[in-house]
């Protein structure tokens, strides 16, 4: 007899990861407040390799309008301003020697609809992966029966999928709701 842990645990890690996932895809999508995680995206080339600007400058939000950066290095203020620019963040960066400051312009009111509508997209995107992961784990329970699951074990798995689930869509929709309402305040 096969244990129902063995398909109820690899979905729970799936449901997680899909939460980890929308959880960091949602710190990227910027909400008109100051937050260094927009800049996670942007590589910079360090001598021959791709890394994030983190890695060779000290980010900071003195407040929540502005994104500072201060390379370690001082060659590293062109190659930083170009990888910013060539970027998705949309800022264009002000250099004045000493520092790149990055001015986050405040939202409009269709942009803050548009950013919702994105971040509800990528929690639909989330809650597929997660119903995905529940339907895997109760299609291998049913294939446990055929090979000798007693049948109320498999019924009483699947109830515990069924409940990993339901707490996982809840989790989804309470990260939605918190990042929808940082979008849509003032």
């Amino acid at each position: 007899m096969t244990d129902p842990k063995t398909y109820i645990a690899p979905a729970e890690e799936k449901m997680e990861m899909a939460v980890a996932y929308l959880d960091e895809t949602l710190a990227r999508i910027r909400a008109g407040k100051a937050n260094p995680k927009i800049l996670d995206g942007v590589r910079v080339d360090y001598y021959g390799s791709m890394v994030p600007v983190s890695n060779v400058a000290n980010v900071a939000v003195p407040d929540a309008r502005t994104i500072t950066i201060t390379p370690w290095e001082k060659s590293m203020f062109k190659v930083i301003e170009k990888a910013i620019i060539n970027s998705e963040v949309g800022i264009t960066p002000e250099n004045n020697g000493e520092v790149i400051r990055l001015s986050i312009p405040p939202l409009t009111e269709d942009r803050r609809k548009a950013l919702v509508k994105q971040c509800k997209a990528e929690a639909e995107n989330a809650k597929v992966s997660v119903r995905n992961a529940r339907r895997d784990a109760i299609d291998g329970l049913k294939k446990a029966v055929k090979q000798g699951m007693p049948e109320d074990v498999e019924k009483d798995a699947e109830g515990n999928v069924q409940k990993i689930h339901d707490k996982y869509l809840k989790r989804i929709d309470d990260i939605f709701a918190a990042k929808e309402k940082e979008i849509l305040t003032v």
